[in-house]
């Protein structure tokens, strides 16, 4: 398994007319318990949970799970609860948020040397860096040092659509989970499950059908991500 990067799997929740939040980018709550619970299974499921910052400062959420699944992981033989991992380009990250308050699991934090000298020496107390000398953050690279210096093999991705998007573009997720619930907020503004204004993808990302059910007004939905064959030189 050496060098092989881990298994992606998103989970996200949308309105029926394909909006993951309001144009205002606030948080809201527009999903039901069940769906809440459905998270806090695949990250339970996880080894590590993967947010982009601007999720992360917007939701501001400390990735935990609930007691009676920590206790199930730990019967398992597996920590209470997973890796958190932090996706950020610029790496202005906030120590005071409540991810940091809590210290459920270690968090990693893939950044740049972007990041600000006064940020660093503030997260390097709460969280491990990795800081690359890109522009932004090699996700194939990240992925491969989760799997191969932290022995991670299933991530758990929960946003927001611009880290989702990338990942997509790289070719980096394997498996969607996706609630549709009964809403309507349109705007063209809203951010879409591949985030706002822009074309789609260069090429064309094909989902086959796994799994669907329906929960009173919300339906569940898991796809497999096919890739695209790899050409040989």
């Amino acid at each position: 398994m050496k060098h092989k990067r881990p298994l992606v799997v998103a989970t996200f929740a949308m309105t029926v007319d394909g909006k993951v939040t309001t144009k205002n980018l606030s948080p809201v709550d527009f999903t039901s318990r069940e769906d809440k619970l459905h998270l806090f299974r695949q990250r339970a499921l996880a080894d590590a949970v993967l947010i982009g910052h601007t999720s992360l400062k917007r939701d501001n959420v400390r990735l935990g799970l609930p007691a009676e699944m920590q206790k199930n992981r730990v019967k398992r033989g597996r920590s209470g609860c997973p890796l958190r991992v932090i996706i950020s380009n610029e790496g202005k990250i906030d120590h005071r948020l409540k991810i940091f308050q809590s210290d459920v699991s270690p968090i990693i934090i893939f950044s740049t040397k972007r990041m600000p000298q006064k940020y660093q020496r503030a997260l390097e107390k709460k969280a491990t860096l990795h800081l690359n000398d890109k522009k932004n953050v090699d996700l194939t690279g990240m992925l491969k040092t989760l799997r191969n210096k932290y022995e991670v093999r299933t991530v758990a991705c929960e946003g927001g659509p611009t880290l989702f998007r990338s990942l997509l573009e790289q070719d980096l997720i394997d498996r969607l989970n996706l609630t549709i619930a009964p809403y309507m907020f349109g705007g063209a503004k809203a951010p879409t499950l591949t985030g706002v204004g822009k074309d789609f993808l260069p090429v064309t990302v094909h989902c086959s059908l796994s799994d669907m059910r329906t929960v009173g007004e919300e339906c569940f939905l898991t796809y497999r991500i096919k890739h695209p064959p790899r050409h040989r030189n």
